[in-house]
């Protein structure tokens, strides 16, 4: 095995960069259209572009098209990436609303992963 290069070959980078990414997205939206999306909405953009990447039909896309090409398909495509989200998070809206040990379960991993989320961002402020 070849030895790690240091930050870039664990990874740590990346999930800067997708988030420096899909942020500016955000902006954009923001600036150009005058809305007021925040940094939770940017999850939406971010389940649609995780279920384009596991559709093999859009993979294939990829792999066999110009970007020009596979853009025109995924514009075809969206409607169906969008309307099939929102159907997703309405299926597990309606699941936490009626179903108390689903609602529970998410409860529990929420309140810890909220609590440690936000216990870590207090640590690194005061560090800083």
């Amino acid at each position: 095995p070849e030895p790690l290069k240091g930050p870039t070959d664990v990874g740590t980078a990346r999930a800067k960069d997708e988030e420096v990414a899909l942020s500016s997205l955000i902006d954009r939206l923001n600036e150009r259209f005058g809305t007021d999306f925040t940094e939770a909405d940017q999850l939406f953009f971010d389940q649609i572009r995780a279920s384009a990447e596991s559709d093999e039909h859009i993979a294939e896309a990829v792999r066999a098209n110009s970007f020009a090409h596979f853009s025109a398909y995924l514009d075809r495509m969206l409607d169906e990436l969008f309307i099939a989200r929102m159907e997703g998070n309405e299926e597990i809206f309606a699941r936490v609303m009626t179903d108390t040990e689903f609602r529970s379960a998410a409860h529990e991993h929420l309140a810890k992963e909220i609590f440690r989320r936000v216990r870590e961002q207090q640590a690194h402020l005061s560090i800083r």
